[in-house]
């Protein structure tokens, strides 16, 4: 399979999804919720998901698709696509900027290509295994920042009430020893961040594979780190350059 080739109508695609999704924007919309009062589903976000589903099973019809909303389409495939139509819907729904597309290509189980689009600043993440990772065209590197005290963190909250307390407790032993922690709503936005220097490090509990699977490859090939260090209840996971990702993660550690 030809990656770039794949990479570059699939950019064409997410751009157009991102196009669809202002013109909604700040607009009356219907908003729907699944866990909890906190864990919003928009029609947007089903529209977006439908275009992108269409299109992969009309171009790679022998493909598994694994989609937030409409859930699994298992094919018995080496190839599986992973997607997120609308990362941050909470924050879309409140007329709040922070949102990102998320599609990511696994091969035999291992992610080959992943694309973030943030369509407010109209900024394409994207790599492919093994040849870096870029913004609009353009090589991104992770910080070398190695000393917590002067990093800038990004973190998020779980949907996941049995979470919420550990999370709590995190950011308060966290936040006392970094420069400053950052909370935007967007998984995929923030691992994006990473990859391009704003970021130095990032934490957070209970996502699911489609938060993170196009992202954890961006930061990978910026050079970063991501560390799933637990399953339990979603993924819980630990991102930086080499040295703040081993930081965090003692951190974490630390409080049990």
């Amino acid at each position: 399979m030809d990656l770039k080739k794949v990479m570059a109508e699939l950019e064409e695609l997410i751009r157009d999804i991102g196009k669809y999704q202002l013109t909604r924007f700040n607009q009356e919309i219907k908003i729907e919720t699944k866990l909890n009062s906190s864990d919003l589903v928009t029609e947007v976000d089903k529209i977006s998901e439908e275009k992108i589903t269409d299109y992969i099973r009309e171009k790679y019809p022998t493909h598994s698709i694994l989609a937030e909303e409409s859930g699994k389409i298992d094919k018995g495939a080496d190839y599986r696509w992973i997607i997120d139509p609308l990362d941050g819907t909470n924050n879309y729904a409140h007329g709040f900027s922070i949102f990102t597309i998320s599609i990511a290509l696994e091969y035999k189980g291992q992610t080959v290509l992943g694309a973030v689009y943030y369509p407010k600043q109209d900024e394409l993440f994207t790599a492919i295994r093994g040849e870096g990772a870029y913004l609009n065209g353009n090589r991104i590197r992770v910080t070398d920042r190695e000393d917590l005290s002067q990093a800038l963190l990004a973190t998020g909250f779980p949907y996941s009430l049995i979470d919420m307390d550990y999370s709590l407790k995190l950011f308060n032993n966290i936040v006392k020893k970094a420069q400053g922690i950052r909370r935007t709503g967007s998984a995929a936005f923030d691992l994006c961040n990473l990859a391009r220097g704003s970021f130095d490090g990032f934490w957070e509990l209970g996502l699911s594979l489609w938060d993170i699977a196009a992202g954890k490859l961006i930061v990978e090939e910026a050079g970063g780190r991501v560390i799933i260090f637990s399953r339990e209840n979603g993924f819980s996971l630990v991102a930086g350059n080499k040295i703040i990702a081993g930081v965090l993660l003692r951190e974490i550690k630390s409080l049990g």
